[in-house]
């Protein structure tokens, strides 16, 4: 069975720097239909205005996850990194015990458009830990790479949860089965539009799926995909 949220559905939120799409439910949004999906717990779209961004904040005991859809962010924490993640990259940061962080655009002109996605581990209190990582679109393209798993396989991120996170870029070229590792999926449109299962999903769309096998992606149009697989 495939439920579809639509983008304009979401929860949102518009400040002078900061324009937002919350999924579940988050900060002043609360929708008791849509608190989370599975242990997927948060899965916001943001669009920081140049020169905007998160002052230092903490976190704790929560599985973090960035992907830059187009612009640059800057990152710096209380586990001394510091970094400009930009457009294709992907971040991973466990809070674990806790952590503090800030997140800003640093551009003088561009805004920075982002996912950021939470997961809640099935592990307290870890050490925290960050990473990041990148695939051009040649290697995702027309497949979905794994880069978070609870396995670490093939390099990924190893998570602390059971479950996988992919990413993939498709065209309009590209017919893309997705065989179920778990008993649940997630998949978010970064950007651009693709068919699932014979339905429409724009950018900014989500869709979950249960008790299927598999799922068909195809007809889509310059299509970056976060697909989430919880066992």
């Amino acid at each position: 069975m495939i439920q579809i949220r639509k983008s304009e559905d979401r929860g949102r939120l518009k400040i002078d720097w900061l324009e937002a799409r919350h999924t579940f439910s988050f900060g002043n949004y609360y929708d008791p239909k849509h608190n989370h999906f599975e242990h997927l717990r948060v899965l916001n779209e943001d669009k920081i205005s140049a020169g905007g961004g998160f002052d230092t904040h903490p976190h704790e005991n929560m599985e973090i996850f960035t992907f830059i859809i187009s612009g640059e962010l800057k990152h710096q924490d209380s586990m001394g990194n510091g970094a400009v993640i930009k457009a294709g990259d992907i971040q991973y940061m466990a809070a674990g015990s806790g952590v503090y962080h800030s997140e800003f655009n640093p551009s003088s002109n561009e805004t920075c458009h982002l996912l950021q996605m939470w997961v809640i581990p099935n592990k307290k209190d870890v050490a925290p830990r960050y990473e990041q990582t990148r695939y051009s679109l040649e290697e995702k393209r027309g497949k979905f790479i794994c880069f978070a798993s609870d396995d670490g396989r093939n390099g990924s991120f190893k998570i602390n949860r059971n479950a996988t996170i992919s990413v993939s870029y498709l065209t309009d070229k590209d017919i893309c089965v997705y065989r179920l590792e778990g008993k649940a999926i997630w998949v978010q449109v970064a950007s651009g539009s693709v068919v699932l299962n014979g339905q429409m999903l724009n950018q900014g769309d989500g869709a979950s799926a249960k008790d299927c096998s598999e799922v068909v992606f195809e007809q889509a149009k310059e299509a970056d995909l976060i697909l989430f697989d919880f066992k």
